[in-house]
């Protein structure tokens, strides 16, 4: 537990003290946000904040799980280590789509299908070797399972299967977690909680652990590592915390899409490991909405040719559209990502409390 807590700790000190001299380099150099020119005019005032604020938030998180594992001195696990190359490998993507935009002076960077593809290629690495490196008891980080609370034993995907439903969770998450970063905090405050949620899932996951002595003993799980991905998840909660001081309205800094991709592959990732793939919908259910709402409108806009469902599209700028401001958005927002990280736990423990009384 020490480790645990000493992660966060790390990432959130990096993130509350680091960002302040990240901000004065990119304000130096004059790396900052372009605004979309038919998204609110509040945020207008915004052009030239400086962006790519997910860096640090990265190397906090790197640097919390290392630090957590030298003192004491701990081995790396495989889980572990992929979870934070899949981290890693969203955050370059982001990083180069930032970068674009930098330096063409534009709110768009990598085209679409470009994007997409680094986002599947970084998908199917993390897929592939996740499927590998059995522990003991042959247990692998990722499972070929569909998974809800656990593995559900009657829907096998196979080996190629889970590879593509592996892929999809992580592209859509990253998406949907790059639509919800739209308002300063909203991702970075609500990103918190949904990490906060998998650390407490992890750590009941290490009390619950199955052995091969007791391998259904009160309703045990079989997942392989929770202890370093509780590391993670705490390390990304503090670092969330700490970035959200320079990044909370009028916001300092923006996360960019080195930040907003990594968070979402970070979900995805462990919504897989500790196999709760479909319960993610629920804890992460926020950024499903914000997802939702733009596939909703370009549909939507697609049928009736040319008609708009909401006034803008993610779902928190159609708010602002209509009138709320931008605080206001923000934390009604963070009240109903709370809500439904409650609701996801309590289903996750109900199910451990019905299947141990079984």
């Amino acid at each position: 537990m020490l480790n645990i807590l000493s992660a966060g700790g790390v990432s959130l000190l990096i993130t509350l003290v680091g960002t302040k001299f990240w901000i004065k380099f990119l304000e130096k150099n004059a790396y900052g946000q372009f605004i979309r020119s038919d998204g609110p005019t509040a945020h207008h005032v915004k052009r030239g904040t400086p962006t790519m604020g997910g860096v640090v938030l990265v190397f906090a998180v790197v640097m919390g799980y290392f630090i957590s594992h030298a003192i004491p001195p701990r081995p790396f696990s495989a889980s572990g280590l992929l979870l934070l190359g899949l981290l890693v490998g969203l955050a370059i993507v982001g990083f180069i789509d930032d970068w674009l935009k930098i330096t063409h002076a534009q709110s768009l960077g990598l085209n679409p299908v470009a994007k997409f593809s680094l986002q599947v290629t970084v998908g199917v690495v993390f897929a592939f070797f996740a499927l590998r490196f059995p522990d003991w008891q042959d247990v692998t980080p990722a499972s070929t399972y569909l998974s809800f609370l656990r593995d559900v034993p009657w829907l096998n995907l196979g080996v190629v299967g889970a590879i593509i439903w592996m892929v999809f969770l992580i592209s859509a998450f990253s998406n949907a977690t790059n639509l919800t970063d739209g308002a300063d905090g909203l991702l970075t405050g609500s990103a918190a909680m949904v990490f906060i949620a998998y650390a407490v899932v992890n750590i009941w996951q290490i009390s619950q652990y199955c052995t091969p002595l007791e391998p259904s003993a009160f309703n045990c799980y079989e997942v392989r590592n929770p202890g370093d991905l509780a590391t993670i998840a705490m390390a990304l909660a503090g670092g969330l915390f700490g970035f959200l001081w320079w990044n909370a309205r009028p916001a300092k800094i923006f996360l960019g899409d080195t930040g907003s991709l990594a968070i979402g592959g970070a979900v995805a990732g462990l919504a897989i490991m500790t196999r709760t793939e479909l319960l993610a919908v629920i804890i992460a259910l926020l950024f499903v909405l914000e997802a939702t709402s733009v596939i909703i409108q370009v549909g939507f806009f697609k049928v009736t040719k040319g008609k708009r469902l909401f006034k803008m599209a993610p779902l928190h700028h159609h708010f602002e559209m209509l009138g709320w401001d931008e605080v206001t958005v923000v934390i009604r927002f963070w009240i109903i990502a709370g809500l439904a990280v409650m609701a996801g736990m309590g289903l996750f423990y109900a199910e451990w409390m019905v299947g141990s009384r079984v």
